[in-house]
C-alpha cells in the first residue's frame, strides 16, 4: 500500500513539474494577456511541485508529517478538480484525472499499513 501511495505522489509531483515547465515555455513563446497573472500562476505551480516533491521524498523516508501534508494537497487538488467540471471552460477529462488519484491517495493515507509505516520517526544516527 505504501508503494502505491508513494507512486501516486510521485506521479503528481512529476505532472506539476511538467506543467510548470510547460507554462514557462508558453510564457516565453506566447504573449500573455496579463504577464503578472501568468508569472503568479507559474510561481504557484512551482511551489506546488516543490511541496508535492517534498511529500514524496518524506514518504520514501517514512516520515510521519507526510500524512497531513498529503491530505492537504489532495484536498487542494479536489477543489481544482471540482472547478474543472464547471463553467464555460469546463474540462471534465482534466477534472476526473485530478479527482480519481486524489480520492485514491486519501483512502491510502488512512490505510492502517500506510499509517503504521509512517508513524514512527527514525532514530537519529549516532556520531
Amino acid at each position: 500500500m505504501l508503494g502505491v501511495f508513494i507512486a501516486l505522489l510521485a506521479i503528481e509531483a512529476l505532472a506539476l513539474w511538467f506543467l510548470s515547465a510547460w507554462w514557462v515555455l508558453e510564457l516565453l513563446v506566447e504573449t500573455p494577456n496579463s504577464v503578472g497573472a501568468s508569472l503568479a500562476l507559474v510561481a504557484l505551480t512551482v511551489v506546488a511541485a516543490v511541496w508535492v516533491s517534498a511529500i514524496t521524498v518524506g514518504a520514501l523516508r517514512r516520515r510521519p508529517w507526510i500524512r497531513g501534508a498529503a491530505v492537504t494537497w489532495q484536498l487542494v487538488q479536489i477543489m481544482i478538480a471540482i472547478g474543472c467540471f464547471q463553467g464555460s471552460y469546463a474540462r471534465p477529462d482534466v477534472g476526473w484525472a485530478l479527482l480519481l488519484p486524489s480520492i485514491i491517495v486519501l483512502v491510502l493515507v488512512f490505510n492502517p499499513r500506510v499509517v503504521a509505516a509512517t508513524s514512527h520517526e527514525p532514530e537519529p544516527e549516532a556520531d
